[in-house]
């Protein structure tokens, strides 16, 4: 798709450095092979070079320039154990458990991030979200505001239109806060990959008082919330999804909203909603579904499905790489 293309060379003008710590899957050499060959980000791969290189000759493969680190013997080991026991002590860990964890590729490769050896990290192949997640809350922590860790997934549409839905794979049911500290993060993600203006639709089964209940009320009160964290942004709800993209019925249903019927960012209110939304526009309107992108981190430590291909694992990487600039101000 053309978007993808797009991101893909809008990283390879950035430059930037991603960490991929499930460095002896055949899907992580595939995709370091083909990021390589084409410059789109430089690569750090995790695991046993002999074994990394032998199976890479076998695949037919050139890994090109990319960093083959093995956590077990690198030489920032010693560091990476020290910056994690700092991280963690405070929760009863201790240097010797520090010292073992941070061997962990996963671990490791948060770490890297965390001290700017690498710019971002993408994995999930081979390991669950709650373990990815995990790693990089304990080694990156929460970027300044956040108060969740949640996920965006990227939906690119046959005619190229791109939407963000958000969350669809972490948070089974935010509350207020989270649920507004989503609806502003996603915006950025958004921008940051697409350079549109975010137009932020906080979901719900009522527009503008059509119905009531608890569920409506947590819409609300984390709409307003969303407009306190960011005044600047084009954000409205509680709404229902024909009101968030039809301008025709916006104007009837929710008549001088900033929405205006033309959102791109959806704000679900929960996990049930949000994972089932994405996955019904994906299998019925044939849209390319890009993610779980992990936001919410200090610095990205993004997510794979597992079920993920090489080529998925790529326009992640360029994602992240996209995003750790974003997060940088660049």
């Amino acid at each position: 798709m053309d978007v993808l293309v797009a991101l893909r060379e809008k990283a390879k003008a950035l430059n930037r450095s991603v960490v991929f710590p499930e460095g002896e899957d055949d899907r992580t050499i595939k995709a370091v092979a083909e990021l390589e060959a084409a410059g789109t980000v430089r690569c750090v791969i995790l695991g046993n070079a002999g074994k990394i290189q032998g199976r890479a000759k076998e695949l037919g493969l050139d890994l090109g320039k990319a960093e083959i680190t093995d956590p077990l013997s690198s030489p920032r080991l010693e560091e990476y154990a020290k910056l994690l026991y700092e991280r963690r002590k405070h929760k009863g860990m201790t240097l010797e458990a520090a010292r073992k964890q941070a061997q962990d590729p996963l671990y490791f490769g948060a770490l890297m991030v965390k001290s700017g050896h690498a710019q971002g990290s993408v994995a999930g192949a081979a390991h669950s979200t709650g373990d990815v997640i995990r790693a990089g809350l304990y080694c990156i922590g929460l970027a300044p505001g956040s108060k969740v860790v949640s996920s965006s997934f990227m939906m690119v549409m046959p005619t190229g239109k791109v939407y963000m839905y958000s969350d669809g794979a972490v948070v089974p049911d935010p509350d207020v806060e989270q649920l507004a500290s989503i609806a502003v993060t996603a915006a950025g993600l958004h921008h940051a990959l697409t350079g549109e203006e975010p137009v932020v639709a906080m979901l719900s089964y009522s527009t503008k008082g059509s119905a009531e209940g608890p569920l409506v009320d947590k819409v609300r009160q984390a709409t307003a919330l969303a407009r306190e964290l960011n005044p600047k942004l084009r954000l409205d709800g509680e709404l229902q999804v024909d009101t968030a993209i039809v301008p025709a019925i916006a104007a009837k249903k929710a008549p001088g909203s900033p929405v205006k019927g033309e959102a791109n960012v959806f704000i679900f209110p929960d996990l049930n909603a949000g994972n089932i939304a994405y996955k019904i526009t994906q299998r019925l309107a044939g849209a390319q579904a890009i993610g779980p992108i992990v936001q919410g981190l200090e610095k990205p430590a993004f997510d794979l499905s597992r079920g993920c291909s090489h080529t998925d694992i790529v326009n992640v990487a360029a994602i992240n790489a996209i995003f750790s600039a974003a997060l940088e101000g660049k």
